[in-house]
């Protein structure tokens, strides 16, 4: 999926100049509380990363937390590993939270050896090895009891060594395979706001900033594009929330119910797997079914997602006359 989308915003500047500014939004500037990089350097006070920047230091508070595949501590993160820093309110040059080497696994079984799955994402993107290591199969096999072919799977974790290892399931895995999904009937009416789940995805795939440029992409993929829009298609089902089709470059207003923190994003792609899904987030005790958008990993951060829990409770507006 291509991160750079300059008919969309081709289309947004359209848009605003036949139906009014208010229809095509600008998006919302994220990546000054968000950093991304390589270690090269870490105590127990600060770490020091090398980012497109340069290279850059971010100090510790008492507050400050840690995860590698788990809650660490600094003394946890390695020289080299890629790691993503949401900085305080305060300041870019204090870490709020630091995650190393996040990794998200979502996609459909192709086949299982030993305690390894391969899993594909999806609209042509390449296949992933999915290591369960023992310490957390237990936990993943909780939510997602059928690791066999044609199932759905999705969790999170971290790289090690080009494979995924699963840390934590990130949703309950539907009870039948994907090819048997109960068909979900059309919706004739749309409404431009909707509540459900934003998820997240990383368009670099573990590849910090100096290695790859989308690694600080903003915006979102979205799992109901028209299919005019979207050249390489889009291989979704019915979305379980009723979603009004949208262009690529289009613009959605999204707000995080959980931390209230509201940014604008320009959809990006197509986010298939979400409509593969119908489930319950549960962060902050949200009762909104289904999958409305997925985020960049940087996007998901800035909004104030936690990436290991997988997915915040989200309430969406798409602009009026995108559609």
């Amino acid at each position: 999926m291509s991160v750079t989308t300059e008919s969309g915003a081709d289309r947004a500047r359209f848009t605003a100049a036949v139906l009014g500014p208010d229809t095509a939004p600008v998006p919302t500037p994220l990546g000054t509380r968000v950093a991304r990089g390589v270690v090269v350097g870490v105590t127990s006070y600060m770490l020091c990363l090398a980012t497109e920047r340069g290279e850059e230091r971010f100090l510790f508070e008492r507050i400050t937390t840690f995860w590698r595949g788990g809650e660490v501590g600094p003394e946890d993160l390695r020289v080299g590993d890629d790691v993503v820093v949401r900085c305080s309110h305060d300041g870019r040059l204090v870490a709020e939270r630091v995650w190393a080497r996040l990794a998200r696994a979502t996609g459909v079984i192709v086949s299982r050896q030993g305690e390894s799955v391969e899993i594909d994402p999806g609209h042509g993107k390449p296949h992933r090895n999915v290591v369960l290591p023992y310490r957390t199969s237990g936990r993943i096999s909780v939510r997602h009891p059928r690791l066999e072919p044609g199932y759905v799977f999705d969790a999170v974790g971290v790289w090690r060594d080009g494979d995924i290892w699963a840390a934590r399931p990130a949703t309950t895995q539907p009870p039948y395979p994907l090819r048997s999904t109960p068909r979900r009937p059309p919706v004739r009416t749309h409404t431009d706001t909707l509540n459900g789940i934003a998820t997240w995805y990383d368009p670099a795939w573990g590849r910090a900033t100096h290695l790859d440029p989308r690694a600080l992409a903003t915006g979102a993929a979205y799992p109901a594009l028209d299919r005019d829009s979207h050249s390489a298609g889009c291989d979704a089902r019915t979305p379980c929330v009723p979603l009004p089709q949208v262009s690529v470059g289009a613009r959605m207003t999204l707000r995080n119910d959980c931390t209230r923190e509201t940014g604008v994003l320009e959809i990006l792609g197509c986010a298939a797997a979400d409509s593969w899904l119908c489930d319950l987030c549960p962060a902050c005790g949200g009762q909104g079914a289904g999958r409305v958008a997925s985020l960049t990993l940087a996007s998901f951060v800035a909004l104030g997602g936690r990436p290991e829990e997988g997915c915040f409770n989200a309430t969406v507006t798409v602009a009026s006359g995108e559609g």
